[in-house]
């Protein structure tokens, strides 16, 4: 007799703890997934960034520039010409952001350029900026994990690239 309940208590054992290891293996995979596409953003930043980092005469007063639109093409579809699709879904040119920096030497930091005649509008007359920073703003992806309400989880990739450009 003893050896039935023996049982029957292993098998309420094992029935609470069933859930508990399903919504912990969601939950991994869930991660998972949110880590590769913050990897695949970063990958679309780090494009962006060193192809317009090559680029030469790139006027960064003017966000309709030729130089840039092929440089967030390239980063989004692998392109200059936007002919391919969009590696990830939901990602737009407009959440592309790219900041233009220059070292100053009396203050010893790094600022952002302006568009000025000392600014980095080489057309002008400014100086080409010493790095560039490409970020994504306003990009965010949803965790589905059952019986859960998650808030959805911002992914801001950035990184900054010498500009090598003039």
């Amino acid at each position: 007799m003893r050896r039935f309940s023996r049982r029957g208590s292993m098998m309420i054992e094992a029935a609470m703890m069933v859930p508990v290891i399903v919504l912990l293996l969601v939950g991994m995979v869930q991660i998972a997934r949110i880590t590769y596409v913050y990897v695949e953003l970063r990958k679309v930043v780090y494009s962006v960034a060193s192809y317009l980092s090559t680029q030469q005469g790139v006027d960064f007063c003017n966000p309709t520039d030729l130089n840039i639109a092929a440089a967030v093409n390239f980063g989004l579809t692998g392109t200059t010409d936007n002919t391919q699709p969009v590696f990830i879904t939901g990602l737009t040119p407009e959440m592309i952001q790219i900041v233009p920096q220059r070292y100053d030497s009396l203050t010893q930091t790094i600022g952002t350029c302006s568009c000025s005649i000392n600014g980095c509008d080489v057309a002008a007359g400014g100086g080409a900026p010493n790095y560039i920073t490409v970020a994504i703003s306003g990009y965010s992806i949803q965790p589905r994990i059952p019986l859960l309400a998650i808030d959805p989880i911002p992914l801001r990739p950035q990184v900054k690239v010498h500009y090598g450009g003039i």
